[in-house]
């Protein structure tokens, strides 16, 4: 049996995991051609969805078929008044499935960058090979390195207008990779492509024989991803309590949630914050029956050994590796709000996992400018994209770890009390 087929066979057999990315450049630099591209090269169109768009641009009388055309719809979709302003495409391969956080290029869509980086896996920064690196280019590598994001990947678009010169590329690469030295990237792979023409997207192109790594396609269905998540700190935020109310079933105590990080298993001696109340899981539940561990980003139900006063906003942990239970916490902020700046003194409502209480905010220790990384200690307040370092103090404790060590228990967001907008987002850098 050839090896292909050996793959083949393997790839069928396994089950797909997703990689969510997302995209991320300077207005012009070619974000809607490429996630066009990645869409008609992965055959994820419908047959009228490319008749429409091929009869534009022959209307239009376009050398190429322009597949930014198929991204009008989300611009639709934004004008229509979403909250958070970020656009979501779906795609998949034999190998594995894909979301894609469509994000504005604009520099007053910070805020939007940092909403799809947060929860994705890698960010794709396209930078135009005739303009180099600009300063957009560096704001969104320093979000992304802010936000923890685990992979970066540069695409040198455009080489077809600069003759596929390997000298612009490489210019282009060292410079990104010297500025993404300063930050903390731990893994960066940089591509030239051609998004209009398709080079270097779905399979390697014939135009850059210099070139010897991987098209970006395959990048992203190669690029590992499973080490990423937290398997070592347990973390199960309690979402709902079940108590079925019926005849037949009349002892069943129930805990859903998504697991954050760690592993969970029948048996395990785990402690429930923030009472520090400890028992033995008795058994894990899902919508498809009982399994025998529980890993994120799996939503299930945990049933302990003991009856204790468990609610929403409590989280089961290992009673040797807990997270903080802090109600001063000192986080790095992204202003949302264009209608009011942060200020110290106003007073916000926090979300947390499954927690909600109400935070001050007690101090402003610095505003960052993202394209010098110079620290303001003077700036008063926070206005709209701006991010700076805070101090909060909280009603209730929080059960919080770093953001560094874990996105979804070191995560947070603001709300306006008044409005019930989401006026922030915060990664807790320390909890105490």
């Amino acid at each position: 049996m050839s090896q292909a087929v050996l793959e083949s066979d393997e790839a069928t057999a396994r089950p797909m995991d997703l990689l969510r990315f997302a995209t991320a450049g300077s207005v012009d630099d070619g974000k809607s051609t490429l996630i066009g591209r990645l869409l008609y090269d992965t055959k994820s169109l419908f047959s009228d969805q490319l008749e429409a768009v091929e009869a534009v641009s022959a209307a239009r009388g376009d050398e190429y078929t322009n597949l930014a055309l198929l991204t009008d719809g989300l611009r639709a979709e934004r004008e229509q008044g979403i909250t958070i302003d970020v656009a979501y495409r779906y795609f998949a391969t034999p190998r594995r499935k894909f979301i894609i956080a469509d994000t504005p290029g604009h520099i007053q869509y910070t805020r939007n960058m940092v909403t799809g980086a947060s929860t994705a896996d890698l960010a794709l920064i396209l930078v135009d090979a005739r303009k180099g690196l600009v300063e957009q280019s560096r704001r969104h590598a320093f979000l992304t390195s802010l936000l923890r994001v685990p992979h970066l990947v540069l695409c040198v678009n455009k080489m077809d207008l600069v003759g596929w010169d390997r000298g612009v590329y490489e210019k282009i690469a060292d410079e990104f990779t010297s500025f993404a030295a300063k930050l903390d990237a731990p893994d960066l792979t940089v591509i030239p492509i051609s998004a209009l023409e398709g080079d270097n997207i779905a399979s390697r192109s014939e135009r850059s024989p210099w070139y010897e790594g991987p098209s970006l396609l395959h990048h992203l269905e190669h690029v590992h991803i499973a080490s990423d998540r937290n398997l070592v700190d347990v973390r199960f935020p309690v979402q709902y309590v079940i108590r079925p109310q019926s005849k037949d079933v009349t002892d069943y105590r129930g805990y859903a949630g998504q697991v954050a990080s760690g592993v969970l298993k029948p048996g395990d001696d785990v402690m429930v914050l923030p009472s520090g109340m400890t028992s033995k899981i008795s058994a894990i539940d899902t919508a498809d029956g009982p399994v025998d561990e529980a890993f994120p980003p799996m939503s299930v139900t945990v049933r302990l050994t003991d009856e204790i006063d468990i609610s929403r906003g409590d989280m089961i942990c290992r009673p040797h590796n807990a997270p903080a239970v802090a109600q001063d916490v000192e986080a790095m902020i992204c202003w949302m709000d264009e209608t009011a700046p942060l200020r110290v003194g106003a007073k916000y409502t926090i979300k947390h996992t499954t927690r909600t209480a109400r935070t001050v905010v007690r101090g402003l220790q610095y505003r960052l400018d993202v394209n010098t990384l110079h620290r303001d200690e003077d700036a008063p307040q926070l206005g709209l994209n701006e991010i700076g370092r805070v101090k909060l103090r909280t009603t209730v404790p929080l059960l919080a770890d770093e953001y560094r060590r874990n996105r979804t228990t070191g995560g947070f967001i603001l709300i306006d009390e008044a409005t019930n907008r989401t006026v922030g987002a915060g990664m807790i850098i320390e909890a105490q």
